[in-house]
């Protein structure tokens, strides 16, 4: 049988940026606890000097500050942020964005049009990547007139959310009791704001073991709040948005973790995976930096209804039952180990059957944290504007990335042994993010209808 083989620009090495120590300092997941997500530990190996270097920095920084409302719990000044130097804009980017603005002033959003747009990238500023998130998500609908009504009751559904489930088990027995007074017009009791014995039911007792204790379940809620705590703490520990002593950072990472302790006790077929935490960094890093300030202040319930949104389309992928069903992380490791083969099998038979390196030593955490860990943050956002934008969703334009990602570095993989391979699979290295997504993009265009 002829081996597929593919062009060999695709795997030029102009499209790749110089490796650098400090490149992917932010992979943790090869070298803390997080066993949910982590691959073997293997020490990256070096990266081939590149002819060129169109792409931005290789260090972990954050992305040019989009313009901020000039508010004290915002940061304003360049030394707050990690370095990226606001270079100027393209022109394509100011076409862009004139393009985005536009289709944003419709009184009825042309969503085909919009997608279309957004998939080559959202220019930083002017808040466009957050309303446009919003849209791909689902959250805002596409007629404007609507924005208003329909922000309100969801901002105003989060909040009962919170007072509902983050209440402290005590508060929650103080409000029956304080009920309970009023039905029973006991003024005297209620000023003391003491139970008595006989007023204590079972339930919220807490000692109480039973299936509906208000108590019981508290306690066993407050081991998933520890990890959440935990995660939240390490997420993007070199971002002054999210870490520091600060109390805009401290009031960040407090939004986080309200996130996902609401979402698992909504959701308690899942409830919280360890790594949630760096799919909802970059939503709620977008949100909080809108220009508008009412949107801004919204962040932390903004992100929490398109987070569930996006987790909708991977939620199989964080529930451990269905891990070796025909919709789990495992079956979606073979379907991307299948469109490899499809597209390269060459590179297929020397990476799976030669060297034996088994996709879900990489892939896993490619897939379950949406490439978050594989690229700088201002990369991050770049894919994920394509992943958001993509009318198939955005799951089967993550495994056509991730196939590019191969495919693009095809000539050092054929050419390495096992843990050569699998130590530049699990530190990927640096690439032009345009090219990577045209790459992928290529290859739904030669799929077969």
């Amino acid at each position: 049988m002829a081996k597929k083989r593919v062009p060999d620009w695709l795997n030029s090495s102009m499209w790749s940026s110089p490796s650098s120590d400090d490149r992917n300092s932010h992979l943790r997941y090869t070298t803390t606890s997080y066993s949910t997500f982590t691959s073997p530990t293997i020490e990256p190996s070096a990266v081939d000097p590149p002819v060129q270097t169109p792409s931005p920095s290789t260090t972990r920084e954050e992305p040019p500050k989009p313009q901020t409302i000039e508010d004290s719990r915002i940061y304003n000044s360049a030394d707050d942020y990690n370095g990226i130097s606001s270079s100027s804009p393209s022109a394509d980017d100011i076409s862009r964005q004139a393009q985005l603005l536009y289709e944003l002033s419709r009184k009825v959003i042309d969503m085909p049009e919009l997608r279309k747009i957004a998939c080559q990238g959202i220019p930083d500023g002017a808040g466009i990547r957050s309303t446009v998130w919003k849209l791909l998500l689902g959250y805002l609908s596409p007629d404007r007139g609507l924005w208003s009504s329909e922000l309100a009751k969801k901002r105003s559904q989060y909040k009962h959310f919170k007072e509902d489930l983050l209440m402290n088990p005590s508060e929650v027995t103080r409000r029956l009791y304080k009920s309970k007074s009023y039905d029973n017009d006991e003024p005297k009791c209620e000023s003391r704001g003491l139970l008595s014995r006989s007023d204590i039911t079972q339930g919220e007792h807490p000692l109480s073991l039973g299936k509906t204790s208000i108590w019981n379940q508290f306690f066993q809620d407050t081991e998933i709040i520890e990890q959440i705590d935990r995660d939240v703490k390490r997420t993007h520990p070199d971002m002054q948005f999210f870490s520091g002593d600060s109390q805009f950072a401290k009031s960040n990472r407090e939004a986080l973790k309200n996130i996902l302790i609401v979402f698992a006790k909504l959701n308690p077929g899942i409830r919280y995976v360890q790594g949630m935490n760096e799919i909802l960094a970059p939503l709620f890093y977008v949100f909080r930096n809108d220009p508008d300030e009412e949107n801004a202040l919204s962040a932390e319930a903004d992100t929490f209804f398109c987070f569930v949104e996006l987790l909708s389309g991977f939620r199989d992928n964080f529930c451990q039952q269905l891990d070796n069903s025909v919709v789990g992380i495992r079956s979606t490791i073979t379907r991307l180990s299948q469109l490899l083969k499809e597209k390269d099998e060459e590179l297929w038979r020397h990476l799976e059957i030669t060297t034996k390196v088994n996709p879900q030593f990489y892939a896993f955490r490619w897939i379950t944290l949406l490439l978050t860990q594989e690229f700088n943050f201002a990369d991050s956002l770049h894919i994920w504007d394509t992943l958001l934008s993509d009318p198939e969703g955005p799951q089967e334009t993550l495994l056509r990335v991730c196939c590019a990602m191969l495919i693009l570095i095809r000539r050092r993989l054929l050419a390495g042994d096992f843990t050569a391979n699998l130590k530049l699979l699990q530190k990927y290295p640096s690439t032009n993010i345009s090219h990577l997504l045209y790459v992928a993009n290529k290859l739904r265009v030669q799929s077969p209808v």
